[in-house]
């Protein structure tokens, strides 16, 4: 019951705590730069909007770290690392959004650079929790350290730009990603202190919602998409499942693999899959409204996860 009340002070302190960052990022003019390749709507639309929203999840989350410890009774090395890929992840993204200010361009770090970062932070993360307390597939079922070390920085960087480019409508990625957490609490057999993160998790998702809801009056931009993608992976991982990331990230899922299938279409047949991707661009050109978009595909994620989950279960239990 007192974890209850905590659960409630994080949910409290996180939406304090974005009401005033908001106010910063107006006075500072910290906007979404929208892409020129986007929705033209978008541009009228979202363009006056504060971005960078996801700050306020790194030091939410760092106050709750040694609550958690004292509800699960971990010590700090198993907390440490469990938080460690989410706030490093968050700091990456935090530094591209930077770049976008700082050049007022839609686009950050270029492409390689990204890539040579985000492998920069979990390639020592994968490599010492393979290490120290293994990796597995299933509970049960270890990776060997040489396949799984490889193997998380292909899954990793996946994931970290399938949210990212989910991230597209007021909502959607928060909403989704708050359906993965609460997907993970119910199936996964998380023990302390990964329930106790999961938890903490989805409460700072579900209350950014309170001013990402549409209208959004901030975006999470890079720092929150990464945050929340590295919470996902890191769940995964330290809950002994990271075969758990194919139905958890079902959503994101789509949403990149749209883009890659655009790319395809475009340049290997001259012609377009979709009038725009990610594919909930091609629903608002369809004329689609976004709060329709939004719950349609929160809809689609839960029962895509939910479906995946059973068949991944039964798969495994027999």
């Amino acid at each position: 019951m007192k974890f209850v009340f905590i659960l409630a002070a994080i949910a409290a302190l996180e939406i304090y705590l974005q009401e005033k960052w908001i106010t910063r990022l107006i006075g500072w003019r910290i906007t979404q730069i929208q892409k020129v390749y986007g929705p033209r709507s978008h541009i009228e639309t979202k363009s006056s909007t504060p971005s960078m929203g996801g700050v306020i999840f790194i030091p939410v989350a760092l106050a709750s770290i040694p609550l958690t410890a004292g509800f699960s009774g971990s010590d700090w090395v198993e907390l440490a690392g469990l938080w460690f890929f989410p706030i490093g992840a968050a700091c990456i993204g935090l530094i591209d959004d930077w770049i976008k200010f700082r050049m007022k361009s839609s686009e950050g770090f270029a492409s390689i650079y990204k890539l040579a970062a985000q492998i920069l932070v979990v390639l020592p993360w994968a490599y010492w929790t393979a290490v120290s307390r293994g990796i597995s597939l299933w509970p049960g079922i270890e990776l060997p350290a040489w396949f799984s070390v490889p193997f998380m920085i292909f899954l990793t960087i996946g994931m970290l730009n399938a949210v990212n480019v989910t991230d597209g409508l007021d909502g959607l990625a928060a909403g989704a990603c708050s359906l993965s957490l609460l997907g993970a609490l119910i199936w996964l057999p998380l023990e302390d202190p990964v329930y106790y993160a999961a938890l903490t998790g989805l409460v700072l998702c579900a209350s950014f919602l309170w001013h990402n809801a549409h209208p959004a009056r901030v975006f999470m931009g890079d720092v929150g998409s990464h945050f929340l993608a590295g919470m996902l992976i890191s769940l995964c991982v330290y809950g002994d499942c990271l075969l758990a990331l194919i139905p958890l990230g079902f959503l994101f899922g789509l949403e990149i693999l749209s883009v890659a299938a655009q790319l395809i279409a475009i340049y290997g047949y001259k012609r377009k899959l979709f009038l725009m991707s990610p594919v909930h661009h091609h629903f608002e050109l369809l004329g689609w409204s976004e709060t329709q978009i939004v719950i349609r595909f929160w809809l689609v994620h839960a029962a895509g996860m939910t479906i995946i989950a059973i068949f991944i279960t039964r798969l495994f239990s027999e």
